[in-house]
């Protein structure tokens, strides 16, 4: 049972965390959600010595200021064209971040606000803290709290859909058509500063920025369709959660820094074998460009003997490896490619030219 508990906390945090993910990913602000899980930590800090005890929602809200307002503290500094933008962001999210430290370690040495967790978190301990209600055990308080803002992010999502599409990837047609994109801007950071302090608890902050930036990136790998990078991001993240609970508990090793790992081999994954723009598929693409290239220059070489005298000695696989210099290998291969293709007609040694493979010859000629 705990282990199921903890298992379901990491799907839905998972998927809380991969909507907004999905946007900043797209709008080439991933930094930004390391900054406001870091910069939210100042928040938290606020709150607790206004209220002195660590069970509110206003830790929520005080999270959600902080984020809104390093956010607000890094486009000013863009738009001083002072520094850039990663620079920007790289000054204002460690200063929040120091001072929150500073302060913790200063004066709530003694309390449980420790940055340390934070950063890493641990799903292992949310199944003891549990939700009671009249005497009635209603389950971890990490299912109601994730699950209250995955329910939320889903819906703002489903409702300002068109809004975010527009203002993600055409901002000018989104104002003429009456959106407005700093709106819609402030409005995924105030619900990536949201869940990042929701997730705070549970897996800290450092998987939350793995799971806001990994998942969608692979999915960006994968597809050019926003609604399938979407559903590519949630199954992702979702097997990333579950192989790395489970791989966790059989290594004894944190489930965070388990699920963070997955989600990085999943990426890698993606980067090598993704069908258009993986490493794999660019090499096979480069090894046929370079393959026909080397037909193009055979068929040219065949169609400027054709119809001479001396095309029967010229056209033929033995005098090309010696007149274009081609290893015997590499000739076989490019005459098979031909061949394959129906430019090239092969009798023993000997070449000639297709119908097809003659127009292709004269067409290249003319291009060359």
């Amino acid at each position: 049972m705990v282990e199921f508990e903890i298992l379901l906390v990491a799907i839905i945090t998972t998927l809380a965390c991969v909507l907004p993910g999905v946007f900043l990913v797209l709008r080439g602000m991933a930094l930004m959600s390391d900054a406001i899980s870091h910069a939210a930590l100042l928040g938290i800090v606020g709150i607790f010595f206004w209220i002195h005890h660590l069970d509110s929602p206003l830790f929520i809200l005080g999270a959600s200021l902080v984020g809104i307002l390093t956010v607000s503290l890094t486009e000013l500094l863009i738009k001083s064209n002072r520094v850039k933008k990663d620079a920007a962001i790289g000054l204002v999210f460690p200063l929040f971040f120091a001072i929150a430290v500073i302060i913790i370690s200063r004066y709530a040495s003694d309390v449980h606000l420790d940055s340390d967790a934070v950063l890493l978190g641990e799903l292992a301990f949310t199944p003891f803290d549990r939700m009671l209600w009249n005497g009635f055990d209603l389950g971890p308080k990490a299912i109601w709290m994730m699950g209250s803002i995955l329910g939320i992010n889903t819906l703002l999502i489903t409702l300002f859909y068109k809004e975010l599409k527009l203002s993600t990837f055409d901002p000018g047609l989104a104002t003429a058509l009456g959106i407005s994109p700093v709106w819609v801007h402030y409005g995924l950071m105030s619900m990536t500063s949201v869940t990042a302090v929701g997730a705070f608890d549970s897996v800290g902050s450092v998987l939350v920025v793995a799971l806001m930036v990994t998942p969608p990136s692979t999915a960006y790998l994968l597809t050019a369709s926003l609604r399938k990078m979407i559903g590519m991001s949630i199954i992702i993240g979702i097997l990333s959660a579950i192989i790395g609970v489970f791989t966790s508990l059989w290594l004894d090793v944190s489930i965070a820094g388990a699920i963070a790992t997955v989600t990085g081999l999943f990426f890698i994954l993606g980067l090598i074998f993704a069908p258009k723009t993986g490493i794999l598929s660019r090499i096979l693409l480069i090894k046929k460009q370079k393959l026909s290239f080397s037909l193009t220059m055979l068929l040219v070489q065949l169609l400027d003997h054709e119809g001479h005298p001396s095309e029967s000695t010229e056209n033929t696989v033995s005098n090309i490896i010696t007149h274009i210099k081609w290893s015997k290998e590499r000739a076989t291969k490019v005459v098979q490619y031909g061949v394959s293709t129906g430019m090239i007609l092969r009798q023993k040694d000997a070449l000639s030219l297709t119908n097809l493979g003659r127009e292709v010859a004269r067409r290249d000629m003319v291009q060359l």
